[in-house]
């Protein structure tokens, strides 16, 4: 529930457009990474001073600012005065709370997204949020922490491989966004296994284990359901809509990223109804093996019945009883119960009761 409700009572009374960042603070020190290319020449390194960003606003070349790190929120205002960005911008970006969602401006597009990891050993999925700034010639990404899916994506950039080198930094906005959905159907397969193998123990055995992974399975597809499902209307919005800053080249582009997102959400909602009918098929499962107990007792206690009453005659202390002087009394009462257990056995199985 905490990856679902963020605490922004730091916010309550400050005037709008103030950074405060909310959320965990993930790394100690912001680490700032330029890779600045074209066709014909490629440069990467890291920047020790958010200064050193600045001359790439104007430059012909096509340049990736990453930023890993958004608690020192001066750093944060401050390529924010340097490259014009809106008060309410900054103000989103350092607040990890954020749906996905993308916002025109005059001569930038913002667009916040949720990279995601799935954790095998705490089986749950962790939660990242990445802001883009896209510009002309420009693109800014702000991260939570040091780590991404963005490799390829770099690699592509240093190997001179594709077509990523030729195009522009629309080009680059669209291939980070492509390696953030590539890396939900990673998480998906990941998933599949987990309901698969739960779907085995419900079937075998299941126990109160079983319950609790098909509860903590609803739980992350909730999770990933909200952090994937606005992303179809990001896509369809850079699809859809006219912009200077994304050429009809990577309009082409993003329809396949478009595309893949639908499979996506598709997915997770096939998973929802698979662990809906999961808790159902449990809650069968466990109903019959109570019916089965209780009709094993009861068959038992009918069995017991006719004994008990013979037994409860013959242990009545009356003096004048006139079989209790009988030689074969004892032995001929006890074949008496024995026959009315084994018939009653007999007509419970030939009535298939048993």
């Amino acid at each position: 529930m905490l990856r679902l409700i963020k605490r922004v009572s730091k916010k309550t009374g400050l005037p709008p457009g103030t950074p405060v960042h909310i959320g965990e603070k993930k790394i100690e020190k912001t680490r700032i990474t330029i890779i600045d290319y074209d066709k014909d020449k490629f440069q990467q390194y890291e920047a020790e001073k958010i200064e050193e960003c600045f001359p790439f606003k104007d430059t012909p070349t096509v340049t990736w600012i990453n930023i890993d790190g958004i608690h020192e929120v001066e750093i944060i205002e401050d390529i924010g005065k340097h490259f014009d960005l809106h008060p309410l911008l900054l103000e989103d970006i350092v607040n990890t709370g954020q749906r996905p969602k993308i916002e025109h401006f005059e001569n930038y597009l913002f667009i916040v997204l949720k990279m995601l990891y799935y954790d095998k050993e705490e089986t749950e999925i962790k939660s990242e949020q990445v802001s883009l700034i896209l510009g002309s010639n420009f693109v800014i990404s702000f991260q939570e922490s040091i780590g991404d899916v963005f490799n390829p994506v770099r690699d592509r950039i240093r190997n001179g491989k594709g077509r990523i080198r030729k195009m522009g930094a629309d080009y680059l906005a669209y291939s980070l966004m492509d390696a953030i959905v590539d890396s939900y159907f990673v998480i998906l397969e990941q998933l599949g296994e987990e309901i698969e193998h739960t779907e085995e123990e419900l079937v075998k055995n299941p126990t109160p284990e079983t319950l609790q992974a098909i509860h903590n399975l609803k739980r992350e597809m909730i999770f990933l359901r909200k952090s994937t499902w606005p992303l179809r209307e990001v896509v369809s919005v850079l699809e859809r809509e006219e912009s200077p800053l994304i050429k009809k080249s990577t309009s082409i582009y993003l329809r396949d990223v478009y595309d893949h997102t639908f499979q996506v959400i598709d997915t997770i909602e096939t998973f929802r109804d698979m662990l809906s009918g999961m808790l159902d098929i449990y809650l069968s499962s466990i109903s019959n093996r109570m019916n089965a107990i209780m009709k094993v007792l009861t068959i038992i206690a009918t069995i017991f019945i006719p004994l008990t009453f013979i037994a409860g005659i013959y242990g009545m202390n009356f003096r004048f009883m006139p079989e209790l002087e009988w030689h074969w009394g004892y032995p001929l009462v006890l074949l008496v119960m024995v026959a009315i257990g084994v018939l009653m056995l007999f007509y419970f199985r030939k009535k298939e009761w048993l």
